[in-house]
């Protein structure tokens, strides 16, 4: 049976058990201190007057940080997550693995911003799907910038269309390195047979930021055009997405 040792037990225990009572974790307090929760209201109350246009890009993640780390100061996080990616793009766009590199990011973070991201990707896909791409082109420009500007890595994407050019399908062909993606022409035509597609637009990034087509990029669109055109499939474009530019094969008289 376990007693409790008497007043005069205690004051005859070794000084390291006292200091192991001390230790203990003590709880946290159940709300931040009064100066972040001021900070955070005003953040708050900035964003509801003004809209997302009215903060720059550290206060905006900010209040994405907040979700995750309601109890923190975020300031110093979403400072070291713009200096270490840029802006914040670059920010929501990351690899989870790159985000948990920077001091303060955990998992819960990491998910917070991913989830901003796939709501950006999916809000701009909503505007340009099944509806007439020649018409609506801005939108599709729009959707490719958010998708694939601040990708770290090449990813090669193709719009599908039937015949009245609306949008019946986006879909992710193939991703690659920083500096090249593999497409296989083959692939691509197989695809808009299965589908009934009549015509393709094609899009991949150039995470250097610089659109310009390589040598290699004007071939295999080449070959791509070729392989559709056998098949009575109209290649419409090839885009090249940049950081803040974009190349359109068509207007640029490749095609």
């Amino acid at each position: 049976m376990t007693t409790t040792p008497s007043p005069s037990a205690f004051r005859e225990m070794p000084g390291w058990l006292f200091d192991l009572e001390e230790a203990r974790p003590v709880a946290l307090p159940s709300r931040p201190p009064s100066y972040l929760r001021d900070h955070r209201k005003h953040l708050q109350e900035r964003f509801f007057d003004g809209g997302a246009q009215a903060m720059p890009d550290y206060e905006l993640l900010e209040l994405v940080l907040y979700r995750a780390l309601p109890r923190s100061d975020v300031k110093p996080i979403a400072a070291a997550l713009l200096a270490a990616l840029g802006d914040y793009n670059r920010v929501i766009s990351a690899p989870v693995s790159r985000l948990l590199e920077i001091e303060g990011v955990d998992i819960a973070v990491a998910e917070d911003l991913k989830i901003v991201e796939a709501a950006a990707h999916r809000l701009a896909r909503a505007r340009i799907m099944q509806r007439p791409v020649i018409s609506n082109w801005d939108a599709v420009l729009d959707y490719c910038r958010t998708t694939m500007a601040h990708r770290e890595t090449e990813q090669f994407r193709v719009l599908y269309l039937d015949r009245k050019n609306i949008l019946i399908a986006d879909e992710e062909q193939a991703r690659g390195t920083v500096d090249h993606v593999p497409v296989y022409p083959r692939e691509v035509v197989k695809r808009a047979l299965e589908l009934n597609a009549s015509a393709l637009i094609l899009v991949h990034n150039h995470p250097s930021g610089d659109p310009t087509p390589s040598d290699a990029d004007v071939a295999m669109t080449n070959r791509i055009r070729d392989a559709a055109e056998a098949l009575d499939i109209q290649l419409h474009d090839h885009l090249i997405i940049g950081k803040s530019a974009e190349v359109s094969f068509r207007d640029a008289c490749y095609l």
